[in-house]
């Protein structure tokens, strides 16, 4: 947003707006976006998840922040890069909110650090490690940071679907690649602390490391909004494979949960339900 369109509206200070007016970070305002956003790190992926879509708009475009709406399978869905790590993806999901979304679907690539997980398999988050530091200036750290479970059911029917291979356990979410990772840098930095991390989190069956995971399932949980993720294995830390594919995996299991979601919802309304559950499915007479 310009700077003379927050003077025209009277809007000089930063994240000081009108009812209905567009977020300053995003630039996407209310109506403009679907109910279910697919939050992707990299502004490229954008493209990639839209490639799979019916239809697609693109809504705004600024600094890290790529938005673009359409629909998958007649499912309206909406997708916002994040950019990399926690401190964006917390701005994007609180902006996004303000627009009146209510689920939110992380979209990315991650470290798997169990030895049974293959390069390309898909991790669906249940419930993730705070290691990063946004989520602690939102509740205290001993909040869990849970993903809802109509999204990961949404995310296991659709991983289902399509075939893919997918594991479902609990993420670590750092603010760092390198030392918060357990990976030496620079010059083989790595901190002490750092030097057990792979091994600890390995033994209480931690599934993989990513970046936002944990700031957007803690912030849905505090508004009582719906959030999940799903990432593709570029790496196992373990087995020291690496290969940058199957990033299509995540981004179509993603569209297609939406779609799951949307139906769900509807499932919801009929039979007069608050939340999904297995009951509405099953012959339980």
């Amino acid at each position: 947003m310009s700077d003379e369109r927050r003077r025209a509206n009277g809007s000089e200070k930063r994240g000081e707006k009108p009812d209905g007016e567009r977020q300053y970070h995003i630039e996407v305002g209310p109506g403009e976006v679907a109910g279910t956003v697919l939050l992707p790190g990299d502004t490229e992926r954008v493209e990639n998840i839209v490639s799979l879509w019916d239809e697609s708009e693109e809504i705004a475009s600024h600094r890290e922040y790529r938005t673009v709406t359409g629909t998958y399978e007649s499912a309206p869905v909406s997708v916002t890069s994040t950019g990399i790590g926690a401190p964006s993806a917390a701005i994007a999901v609180e902006e996004l909110a303000e627009c009146g979304v209510d689920t939110f679907l992380r979209v990315g690539s991650c470290g798997a650090i169990q030895p049974e997980m293959d390069v390309g398999d898909l991790v669906i988050t249940a419930g993730a490690v705070r290691q990063e530091g946004t989520s602690e200036a939102y509740v205290r750290e001993s909040y869990p940071a849970v993903a809802d479970h109509e999204v990961v059911s949404a995310l296991i029917a659709a991983a289902e679907r399509l075939g893919y291979d997918y594991h479902v356990g609990v993420t670590a979410s750092t603010d760092s690649f390198y030392a918060g990772q357990g990976r030496p840098g620079f010059e083989g930095y790595l901190p002490e602390k750092g030097q057990a991390l792979l091994e600890e989190l390995q033994g209480v069956n931690v599934k993989n490391f990513e970046m936002e995971a944990a700031a957007i399932t803690t912030l849905a949980s505090v508004f009582g909004l719906r959030a999940g993720a799903v990432c593709t294995v570029y790496a196992n830390r373990t087995t020291g494979e690496f290969r940058t594919e199957g990033e299509g995996r995540a981004a179509e299991t993603a569209s297609l949960a939406a779609k799951v979601l949307a139906r769900m919802d509807e499932v919801k309304r009929e039979a007069g339900a608050d939340r999904w559950h297995a009951g509405l499915s099953l012959d339980l007479d």
